[in-house]
């Protein structure tokens, strides 16, 4: 094992270990040939990310059946079956402060929040401070970004039931009046994480693994074989996401249409959406694999997302208004398998975790992700009961694969009270929640 810093290789005052070269800043994941010349800790940190999905889901085939460990995946959770030891189900909770609220605006600004969201169309916006910049205030301190939040759908300004939209396009809060902006665009957020502020201004046209080649050769050398091997996995990754970025288009005039008019320039967008949310989960893995966050969002779309799912086989339609089945079968069906390939996007993420090592486990073991949505049934609106996967091991704090039932309604601010021990950032409440959840 190296007892002191190769010299290709810098390190910053968070202990992240860097390849440095022609505006690019690499960082590295988790190599045991460094972890002591680095003075990191022996164990891996804790990451937290929230994926959060729009309009709600079919209840009847979300709720899954049986007891603790030995339950029945539901229809919309099977994609998840290989996983299911990665995952809990919890049920029975409530955004209290959400109930206030018609529509989707004042439950899903306030998913992270736990806040009554002020209704109001105007500038005049009044939520409360989201859960995981409560973490990135603590969590963030050890990492070159606090927070990272990103997401599929721009930011379009107009009043809908009342409330600002403006609402419905963010669920991270720095402050009662202050959204957190996310990243939609894939290449402006890979640059957050290896382009340094000069390379960007240059232009940044060769890829950042060739802008750091030498340094990256000669660390080959100075690390043993097991870390040489994932360093060449990881050197592989970059290299793909990098080139998948470079070939992604940008969205078309009726996708454009579909989500709304934007407030800022869509370049770089996608036309495919579902390119779109693999190529953002593979950043946000990216990101917690480096360290370059302990702390990330993920918006699939924003509230009222009328997004078209048409490309899936059997569907024919926009997300908002298959939402609205008025319990039409066919409507139902179609509704169950948007959801269900969003289950299918966050099967994904987690094996990418999973199959990263890291110390004496897996990132997906370092890490507490949640995956949910502001409300239940998108038809009748309902906050209760919600949706929500509890995903990871968070370094040891959860033991997943169960199925947990809760007394309805149950807080669903209990699980950030948890979620705030797990990530060393403990609080005595959170919203309406007064004690730990798990």
């Amino acid at each position: 094992m190296a007892t002191s810093l190769p010299s290709c290789v810098s390190a910053t005052v968070s202990r992240r270990a860097l390849l440095r070269g022609g505006g690019a800043a690499v960082a590295l994941p988790w190599l045991e040939s460094l972890a002591k010349a680095l003075g990191a800790p022996d164990k891996p940190p804790t990451r937290f990310a929230l994926l959060f999905m729009s309009n709600g889901v079919l209840a009847s085939s979300w709720d899954p059946a049986g007891p603790g460990p030995n339950y029945e995946l539901s229809p919309t959770l099977r994609p998840l079956e290989k996983l299911k030891s990665e995952f809990s189900v919890l049920t029975g909770l409530r955004n209290k402060n959400s109930l206030g609220g018609d529509g989707h605006y004042a439950k899903d600004a306030a998913l992270m929040t736990g806040a009554v969201v002020k209704r109001t169309g105007g500038r005049d916006l009044e939520n409360g401070i989201s859960f995981d910049q409560h973490l990135a205030a603590t969590a963030g301190r050890a990492t070159p970004l606090p927070s990272l939040e990103l997401g599929t759908e721009p930011v379009w300004v107009m009043e809908d039931m009342g409330y600002s939209t403006v609402y419905g396009a963010h669920i991270s809060w720095r402050s009662a009046t202050q959204p957190v902006a996310k990243e939609i665009v894939p290449r402006l957020a890979f640059d957050r994480l290896f382009r340094t502020f000069r390379g960007r201004r240059e232009g940044a046209d060769a890829g950042v693994l060739d802008a750091v080649l030498e340094d990256a050769r000669r660390l080959r050398g100075a690390v043993g074989a097991q870390d040489r091997r994932k360093l060449e996995e990881y050197y592989d990754s970059v290299r793909a996401l990098e080139l998948r970025i470079e070939r992604c288009g940008q969205l078309s005039p009726e996708a454009q249409e579909s989500v709304g008019r934007s407030a800022r320039p869509t370049e770089g967008v996608p036309k495919d959406f579902a390119e779109h949310c693999r190529l953002m989960l593979e950043i946000l893995a990216l990101a917690f694999e480096t360290d370059s966050t302990r702390v990330a969002s993920f918006m699939f779309g924003n509230s009222v997302s009328g997004r078209d799912f048409s490309f899936l086989p059997g569907v024919q339609g926009g997300h908002h208004e298959l939402s609205h089945h008025e319990n039409k079968e066919e409507k139902k069906q179609q509704y169950q398998k948007i959801q269900q390939w969003h289950v299918e996007q966050l099967a994904t993420f987690l094996e990418r975790l999973r199959n990263v090592r890291e110390g004496e486990g897996t990132l997906l073991d370092h890490s507490a992700v949640v995956f949910a949505s502001g409300m239940r049934d998108g038809n009748a609106h309902d906050p209760n009961d919600l949706p929500v996967l509890l995903c990871g091991r968070a370094g040891g704090a959860h033991a997943p694969g169960k199925l947990l039932r809760y007394p309805n309604p149950t807080p669903l601010c209990n699980l950030y009270v948890s979620l705030a021990e797990w990530m060393g950032a403990p609080v005595p409440s959170f919203g309406d929640g007064t004690e730990k959840l798990i």
